[in-house]
């Protein structure tokens, strides 16, 4: 491997790895949110033990999603430092925000709201919570909004061969991040919806607190049906944003070789798909679906890969420039394909797990109906096995978006300004494969040890169950509590 290679294995790893904490955080603080504030308005003990037990696994989440964020600021300084003096005037400014503003109030407020439950009053305590799950929910899209703008660069002018910014709220309001962000929601509310059934049905399964476990899974399932509906909504407005904002991306999703008119969809394509020419590929396809996801029209013609290859060289070039910085690629003829098998699967794998996680929701409404208790030992199992799904299906969702823009690490804009774009292999620092490889082996093993951390305290917390946690009036409205 090349420097190259090495510095997306580390970027890949460190990045997927901390986004399995970022939507539990999101979806789940947003949860604890709303039961603390059913606790505060009914005054039902049941609610205040779901808001402290499910409260405590946040926490937990939280700082390890903390930990391992930081490092990503550093990646832009280790192994991308091209990318980010190319970028820097405008992609700073999106992260600063998310720096200085949102995670600024998320920790501040986490921090009121765990040690002030026996100091602050109760409505401000509330409040609390819900400054912290609003900041996650601001961080998001302060994020998003810098990574559309390198899927789909606006709010800026080319200046001595670098964008700078014109226009903030262009890039805070480009339509990418507009489409984006409700997808992103929607799926932060899947990874908590399915963590609540998933402990909450094994609890259940245990006979103790039957009526608190209980609501927790009846909660979670209904949750993530909705969010399931959200994510199929606003993953077809996304899509049908992509096939004209970056269109070998979706045609590399579908393995769409040559143009099509009508196109259909491939549920599944049997042999080779690594080839551009697809010569050895078998589709099963319904027909004229693709046109319709795509452009809303059952006829409308969908661009294949290799025409569209065609229209890249003509407007990005055929070859890499003569640059020794660019190592082997130096000179040589742009791949302007993605990786076709992981497109291609990524986007199934992603669509499929969201599926099986809607069906485990609705089998879970299903079997607990009615004030019923399921007691038979698949069940809990299932459940269990059943938080994995939105987990895996929000990471290879991150892995068709950024493999599928490749060889650019900023995206063309087609109807933006000539010169905002950049190949990955431009973007990698002038660093050794030595050097590159000893960080990617030093972070892929720390971070090995915070996975068994944080799942072996989520395993020991979850195992302990409730704490006996009764609230007792104090003057002023303010709380203490008995342990």
């Amino acid at each position: 491997m090349d420097v190259l290679d090495l510095a997306r294995w580390q970027f890949g790893i460190t990045t997927v790895y901390h986004f399995l904490m970022v939507p539990l955080t999101i979806g789940l603080s947003l949860l604890v949110a709303g039961m603390q504030t059913a606790w505060v308005r009914t005054g039902n003990p049941r609610y205040l033990a779901m808001t402290k037990f499910w409260g405590k696994l946040l926490m937990i989440n939280f700082a390890m999603g903390v930990v391992t964020g930081i490092v990503q600021e550093f990646q832009f300084g280790m192994a991308w430092s091209e990318y980010s003096r190319f970028v820097g005037d405008v992609f700073g400014a999106p992260l600063a925000m998310e720096g200085l503003v949102a995670f600024f109030v998320e920790s501040t407020f986490l921090g009121l709201w765990m040690f002030g439950w026996d100091r602050l009053p109760k409505r401000v305590h509330l409040a609390c919570v819900w400054a912290f799950s609003l900041a996650t929910v601001a961080s998001a899209y302060f994020i998003l909004a810098a990574n559309s703008w390198m899927q789909h660069p606006v709010g800026v002018e080319l200046v001595d061969g670098r964008p700078q910014l014109t226009s903030i709220w262009a890039v805070l309001g480009n339509s990418t991040v507009l489409a984006a962000f409700p997808h992103a929601i929607f799926g932060a509310f899947a990874v908590a919806a399915t963590f609540l059934v998933g402990i909450g049905a094994w609890r259940l399964w245990r006979a103790k607190d039957e009526q608190i476990w209980r609501s927790s899974v009846r909660l979670g399932a209904w949750v993530g049906v909705v969010a399931f509906a959200g994510l199929a909504i606003s993953g077809d407005l996304q899509s049908k944003l992509m096939f004209s904002q970056q269109p070998m991306k979706m045609a590399s999703a579908e393995a769409l070789c040559h143009t099509e008119q009508p196109a259909g969809f491939s549920v599944l394509a049997l042999g080779d798909v690594s080839s551009p020419d697809c010569e050895n590929v078998k589709s099963i396809t319904v027909p004229a679906l693709l046109s319709f996801l795509a452009k809303g029209d059952f006829n409308a013609e969908v661009s294949g890969v290799t025409d569209l290859v065609e229209q890249y060289r003509e407007r990005y070039g055929t070859n890499y420039p003569v640059d020794p910085r660019l190592g082997e690629l130096s000179g040589q003829p742009i791949d302007y394909v993605p990786n076709l098998p992981v497109t291609y699967w990524s986007f199934r794998l992603m669509i499929g797990l969201g599926a099986i996680a809607t069906a485990a929701g609705v089998a879970v409404l299903w079997l607990t109906r009615r004030g019923r208790m399921p007691k038979s030992r698949w069940f809990p199992r299932l459940a269990l096995a059943s938080i994995a799904t939105p987990f895996l299906a929000n990471s290879f969702g991150w892995i068709f978006t950024e493999m599928g823009r490749q060889p650019f690490v900023v995206a063309p804009n087609p109807s933006g300004v000539d010169g905002v774009w950049m190949f990955t292999a431009r973007a990698v620092s002038g660093l050794t494969v030595g050097e590159v490889l000893t960080s990617l082996i030093a972070l892929t093993l720390v971070y090995g040890v915070l996975a068994v951390v944080e799942v072996a305290l989520i395993r020991r917390y979850v195992r302990t169950g409730l704490e006996p946690a009764e609230p007792e009036e104090k003057s002023g409205d303010t709380l203490t509590f008995a342990y």
